[in-house]
């Protein structure tokens, strides 16, 4: 956010103060944003920055400018399409042949889709957090503690490493070598993502594999729980939602899904 307030402020040649930040420089700074074709969301993060660091210097008597409160001041956000892998894909990654280099990668990925841990904690994962039937850990982000009960699916991956946690590489590498996985797994679905860039919609389409980092595996957590009718409160009670609004935002369901889940339901029968 701050260098792209730095390149706005070459762009018109002034160098900006607290006192500045009012409706003229919101709507210059979205002008100027647009022309850079950035994403809607990227915009709305750098909006909701310059809003909390406007309302510390307030409160700490630095400036007197309300001007980021007024209700026109605004954090720009689109809800934007995100994927999931369903049992039957995380099924085929677990069943696929692959060289050893990425055997680590394909079972850290499938921990995490059966614990629904984020990255930090799966990096924090041991065998110490390891007790059957259940996986107990406390979480980093709000130092909660969770409970999970461990999947067949997972038990077989934990029996494959004899009950050791894999060592977890950087973010980075995890989200390009979980690509090579999936792609060797048949994970080639065709899907149209979209979202707002330089104030358009545009949408593209990917092989599904492309689309694969860590946070999938999190977020295929939810999803299939959700799916399979796990109670939402006994999913958020893992992945540490705290209302339903949010958590139902969180999981990704197809019309196809919804559709399907619905069928399965009594009143269909």
């Amino acid at each position: 956010m701050i260098q792209h307030v730095k390149d706005y402020e070459e762009e018109i040649g002034k160098r900006l103060k607290l006192s500045d930040v009012n409706l003229d420089f919101y709507n210059g700074l979205l002008t100027f944003y647009n022309d850079l074709k950035i994403a809607k969301n990227t915009l709305g993060n750098a909006i909701k920055d310059i809003k909390v660091i406007m309302k510390l210097a307030f409160e700490e008597g630095v400036s007197t400018n309300t001007e980021y409160q007024k209700s026109k001041f605004r954090k720009l956000t689109e809800e934007t399409d995100q994927i999931y892998l369903s049992d039957a894909e995380l099924k085929m990654i677990n069943d696929a042949v692959l060289p050893d280099s990425l055997a680590r990668y394909r079972d850290l990925f499938l921990i995490a889709a059966y614990t629904g841990l984020r990255y930090s904690d799966l990096s924090n994962l041991d065998n110490f957090h390891i007790r059957p039937p259940y996986v107990k850990i406390r979480t980093q982000k709000t130092g909660e503690r969770v409970v999970i009960p461990i999947h067949p699916v997972l038990k077989q991956v934990l029996e494959r490493n004899n009950y050791e946690i894999p060592p977890v590489p950087s973010n980075q590498k995890f989200n390009e070598y979980i690509k090579d996985v999936c792609e060797i797994a048949e994970i080639k679905e065709i899907c149209f993502l979209g979202k707002t860039i330089g104030g358009k919609y545009v949408q593209d389409k990917y092989p599904k594999y492309k689309l694969v980092s860590a946070h999938t595996a999190r977020r295929s957590f939810a999803t299939n729980m959700y799916l399979a009718g796990v109670p939402s409160i006994s999913i958020m009670k893992i992945t540490g939602h705290h209302s339903e609004k949010s958590f139902l935002k969180y999981i990704r369901i197809s019309q196809e899904d919804n559709a399907q889940k619905l069928l399965d339901h009594p009143y269909f029968k």
